[in-house]
C-alpha cells in the first residue's frame, strides 16, 4: 500500500472509492434472500443444484424435523417419521419466508465452503488452528476449557454441515425464537405443539452453541484478543468472532465480508477493528491473494472506516 504523504483530497478519494464499494456488496447480499427463497420454493431443483441451495434446504428440513419430532413425542406417536411427513413441508415454507433465517443459514453454508478452502489453499486445519492448539495446552484451566469446547464445537459444526443438520441449540436466540414461531403458526393452537414449544425452550441455552463459545473464547483472551486477528493462527472460525467482535459488526455480516465482491466490507472491518496497515494487508491478502487495496487506503484511520460501516444498508445486529 501506499506510504507517502496524505492530502484531504486523498482520503476524501479513498473513503469514495470504500463507500462505493460498500454500497455495491450491500446491493449484492440484499439479494441473497429472496434469489434463495426462489430457488428453494423453484419446483424443478434439478435446474438449482447449487451445492449452497442444496445444504440450505436440508437444513430448514433438519430444523422443521427436531421441532416436529418434539411435537411427535409430546403427543406420544407411535411413529415420529410418519407423523412429522405431512407436516414438514409447510414448516419448511414458513422457515424459508424469514429473511433473517434464510440468511444464517446461507452463511454457515458460506463459512463452511470458506473454511474448507483455506484448508485446500493453506493447508489450514478447519478445526484445529495453531492457537487452538495452544490455547488447549494452557496452564490457565478455564482457558483450556474454553479452547477444548470451542474446538469440539468447531467439529462438531463441520461434521453438521457435511450432513446438512442444523441443530435447534446452535441457533442464535432470536433465530431460536424465529423457528418456534414459525413453527406455532403451522401448528394453529395445536395443544401438543404448544408443550412441544415450552419444552424445547426451556432446553435452550445460546450460550452452550458454537458461536457462544467462540465468543467466550475470545473474550476469555482478555488484552490478548488480538491474537484472534490472524487468521492464519486463529483459524476461520476464532478470526470471523474475534473481527466481529473488535468491529462491532455482527458476526453473520462478518463472514460474508469474506467473500467475493466483498473487499471494501472486509478491508473497513480489519481497520475498524484496529489492524495497522501491514497486518490488515496480510490478513486481507491471506484470503484474497488476487485484489490489491485501493490507494492511500493506508491512511484511512479505524475511526472513519467505522463510521463508513455504520453508515453502510448492512449495519451490525441487521
Amino acid at each position: 500500500m501506499d506510504k507517502g504523504p496524505v492530502t484531504e483530497s486523498s482520503l476524501e478519494s479513498v473513503e469514495t472509492t470504500m463507500r462505493d464499494e460498500l454500497a455495491q456488496g450491500d446491493s449484492v447480499l440484499s439479494t441473497v434472500a429472496p434469489i434463495m427463497r426462489h430457488l428453494l420454493a423453484n419446483e424443478d431443483q434439478a435446474l438449482f443444484s447449487d451445492e449452497i441451495v442444496a445444504r440450505v434446504h436440508g437444513m430448514l428440513a433438519d430444523v422443521a424435523r427436531q421441532m416436529l419430532f418434539a411435537q411427535a413425542e409430546v403427543a406420544k406417536a407411535a411413529d415420529r417419521a410418519a407423523f412429522a411427513e405431512p407436516r414438514s413441508e409447510a414448516l419448511v415454507a414458513e422457515l424459508a419466508n424469514d429473511p433473517a433465517f434464510l440468511g444464517h443459514l446461507h452463511t454457515l453454508t458460506i463459512e463452511g465452503q470458506l473454511t474448507r478452502k483455506l484448508q485446500n489453499r493453506t493447508g489450514l486445519d478447519p478445526v484445529l488452528s495453531p492457537l487452538l492448539q495452544e490455547l488447549v495446552a494452557a496452564k490457565d484451566d478455564a482457558m483450556a476449557a474454553a479452547a477444548m469446547s470451542a474446538i469440539a464445537a468447531q467439529a462438531r459444526f463441520m461434521q453438521q454441515l457435511q450432513r446438512m443438520a442444523m441443530p435447534l441449540g446452535e441457533l442464535p436466540g432470536d433465530l431460536f425464537h424465529h423457528a418456534l414461531i414459525a413453527f406455532r403458526r403451522i401448528s394453529e393452537g395445536d395443544e401438543h405443539a404448544k408443550a412441544a414449544e415450552r419444552k424445547l425452550r426451556d432446553g435452550f441455552d445460546e450460550s452452550l452453541g458454537r458461536i457462544g463459545l467462540l465468543a467466550k473464547l475470545v473474550m476469555r483472551l482478555g488484552k490478548n484478543a488480538r491474537r484472534s486477528l490472524d487468521v492464519d493462527t486463529a483459524g476461520l472460525a476464532v478470526f470471523a468472532t474475534g473481527l466481529a467482535m473488535a468491529a462491532g459488526q455482527d458476526r453473520d455480516v462478518t463472514v460474508l465480508a469474506f467473500s467475493d465482491r466483498q473487499y471494501a466490507r472486509f478491508a473497513l472491518a480489519l481497520r475498524a477493528a484496529g489492524l495497522k496497515s501491514d497486518a490488515l494487508e496480510e490478513q486481507f491478502l491471506y484470503l484474497h491473494p488476487e485484489v490489491s487495496l485501493p490507494e492511500n487506503f493506508d491512511h484511512l484511520t479505524s475511526e472513519r472506516a467505522a463510521a463508513l460501516l455504520a453508515a453502510s444498508d448492512l449495519r451490525s445486529g441487521e
